[in-house]
């Protein structure tokens, strides 16, 4: 059953079988990329947060994992008070009403990611091989192909020509084999200001279901070069060495050189980027949700900037330069 209508109906009964929210008052919370929906409980001055995961679309079960992983690590994820996996409903602890995103401002921002690098830190350090899915060939791979399948064909209309493709295979290459030439670590995924409440303990962190065991610079990345607000390249320089020092006096596996940590960084942030240039457009042609179409040029200006940094990029810097720039309005 996916009708939202209905499926809202069945999550009020529900939640009328569960004392301390029977007699709640439901709000929507807040939207999302995937299929789930939330949604905010409030019982006189109590608040709980709902998600609505429709089985036949969505798995809950990740979610209950990695939130485990994160409260052990000991950083602020939300508790699972209730669930009924078989009709995909959970009821959480409210980490808050503001997001990094709404509060962020030139001014707070040191403070807020240096809450932020802490938060990330302690839970890198917590790794362990074999909890979580591998970030591996076939799932990075994977992630770069949906720049080829939605953003290039479908939101641009353009189709390789052999020498194009050739060249795309040749920057796939160079990307996966730094991603996977890092150590690697719990990696969130989407480790990004919308995804961070401001909160006590501060940040909470919320949509960690598709956490991996992956590339040390990985969430870094997220945090820093981010999908919905950008920054100067000199801070995002002063943050990524700030996240470096810390994790090397963690003694978690980061290179011993910061030129070699921001290599690295840079080359996983392309990685990201590409993949996100395919999600978003795939969120907007398939999917029926045009606002993510607005940050695609904020990708478009990541990729560039960081193709024109090394020679070894030279073939991403041409096929933007033929295939996107004439395009896109930066």
């Amino acid at each position: 059953m996916t009708d939202p209508d209905e499926r809202l109906l069945c999550l009020r009964a529900w939640l009328r079988t569960h004392d301390e929210v029977a007699a709640c008052e439901l709000t929507a919370a807040s939207g999302d990329a995937s299929f789930r929906r939330y949604y905010r409980a409030r019982v006189g001055d109590k608040s709980f947060i709902v998600m609505d995961a429709p089985p036949d679309k969505e798995d809950c079960r990740p979610f209950i994992k990695v939130a485990a992983l994160l409260r052990v690590a000991g950083l602020h994820a939300p508790r699972i008070l209730a669930q009924d996996l078989e009709k995909g409903f959970l009821l959480l602890t409210d980490l808050g009403m503001q997001t990094y995103l709404d509060v962020l401002t030139p001014d707070n921002a040191d403070g807020l990611f240096q809450d932020a690098i802490a938060a990330l830190i302690r839970w890198q350090v917590a790794s362990k091989i074999g909890v979580l899915p591998a970030y591996d060939h076939t799932l990075l791979a994977r992630e770069l192909n949906l720049f080829t399948q939605w953003y290039l064909p479908k939101h641009l209309g353009v189709v390789l020509n052999a020498e194009s493709q050739f060249l795309w295979e040749q920057v796939c290459a160079l990307l996966i084999e730094s991603a996977l030439s890092q150590a690697c670590v719990y990696v969130h995924r989407d480790y990004m200001p919308r995804n961070l409440m401001v909160s006590d303990p501060n940040p909470g962190v919320l949509d960690f279901q598709d956490a991996v065991f992956g590339p040390v610079t990985y969430d870094a990345v997220c945090l820093f070069k981010d999908a919905f607000i950008s920054w100067p390249e000199a801070r995002v320089d002063q943050w990524s060495r700030q996240y470096w020092e810390r994790a090397r006096a963690a003694v978690l596996p980061v290179h011993d050189s910061f030129a070699d940590f921001r290599r690295a960084f840079d080359w996983m942030g392309l990685q990201r980027h590409l993949k996100v240039l395919g999600i978003f457009s795939r969120l907007t042609h398939r999917d029926g949700k045009p606002g993510y179409a607005r940050d695609t040029p904020r990708f478009v200006r990541y990729v560039t900037t960081i193709a024109a940094r090394y020679d070894e990029l030279a073939p991403l810097a041409r096929l933007f330069e033929q295939h996107v720039l004439p395009r896109v309005s930066l």
